[in-house]
């Protein structure tokens, strides 16, 4: 366990010191917002609903699925109860609605949107989708707001309970 919170630590510490001039923390950070209550995943779903008639149900289910998991999300947080993660030297870049983080919300509902989008033969193309999912994961890392074992949970978590919604 010991070796598997120091991985955890040198991850976040490399991904909190890598790359992190002004305008790409300005980028991400926005990036990141738009991620809050999977609001990124809602917006996509809602103009796909309105955009394409024809995978509309694809679109609509996909949106419940994205909320349910975030309100899973939030339950199980309050349920481990891990604090956010405190590096010496390094503030975190963005603020949040709680000071839980087990497991991250972006990456419950990311996955879970990603699942949810390129589920069945009608599904988006899965390539973009999980690539959008998985860099918004990463963005909470990078910000310094989530472990990496966060968001390998958050992912797991989403991917799982999109299977478990998953009617087709």
């Amino acid at each position: 366990m010991r070796g598997a919170r120091r991985l955890d630590l040198a991850v976040l510490r490399l991904l909190r010191t890598r790359g992190h001039g002004a305008r790409t923390e300005r980028a991400v950070l926005v990036f990141t917002r738009a991620g809050e209550h999977g609001l990124l995943w809602q917006v996509l779903c809602l103009v796909g609903a309105v955009a394409d008639p024809r995978r509309r149900p694809l679109y609509l289910r996909a949106m419940r699925t994205v909320m349910l998991a975030y309100l899973a999300n939030i339950g199980l947080k309050y349920v481990v109860r891990r604090r956010r993660p405190q590096l010496e030297g390094l503030t975190p870049l963005s603020s949040t609605v709680t000071s839980l983080s087990f497991p991250s919300a972006h990456a419950t509902t990311s996955f879970a949107a990603a699942w949810a989008l390129t589920a069945g033969g009608d599904g988006l193309p899965r390539v973009p989708v999980y690539a959008v999912a998985k860099a918004m994961a990463v963005s909470r890392v990078y910000a310094g707001v989530h472990y990496p074992t966060d968001i390998a949970a958050g992912a797991a978590f989403g991917t799982a309970l999109a299977a478990l919604l998953d009617t087709e």
